[in-house]
């Protein structure tokens, strides 16, 4: 069994394929329409194998209150440095940054309200 992906159902495809691309870091892997008033965009970092994340737009409306504290996660070099990054993009912190000897990480909202989660990983 393989873990292929994360579904996210967005508003607007475009504003959130550029949140995940130009903020994350992602690269749009395939975009297609795959019914009138559909489309869909698979994003990765490019590797084989890799867990990739797939918007949705057009499915539904959007307005659907997510179930629960979801949130997904991209480790980073440093925590610091995409902090700095955030801010240069006004992109609020929602959450955080919490932090142990082990860890740094912290939280913002993606353009439909998905908590996003920086990790940064310490060498003991």
């Amino acid at each position: 069994m393989k873990f292929l992906w994360t579904t996210i159902h967005v508003k607007d495809l475009d504003e959130s394929a550029a949140f995940y691309t130009d903020i994350v870091g992602l690269k749009v892997l395939r975009r297609f329409v795959a019914r009138p008033g559909v489309e869909i965009a698979f994003l990765g970092f490019g590797g084989q194998g890799e867990t990739k994340v797939e918007l949705i737009s057009g499915e539904r409306t959007g307005d659907e209150p997510f179930a629960g504290n979801i949130a997904i996660g991209f480790e980073v070099e440093s925590a610091d440095a995409m902090m700095e990054f955030l801010k240069e993009k006004n992109i609020a912190i929602h959450s955080g940054p919490f932090e142990s000897p082990n860890h740094k990480f912290f939280f913002v909202k993606d353009p439909g309200g998905l908590n996003v989660q920086f990790f940064e990983q310490r060498k003991p």
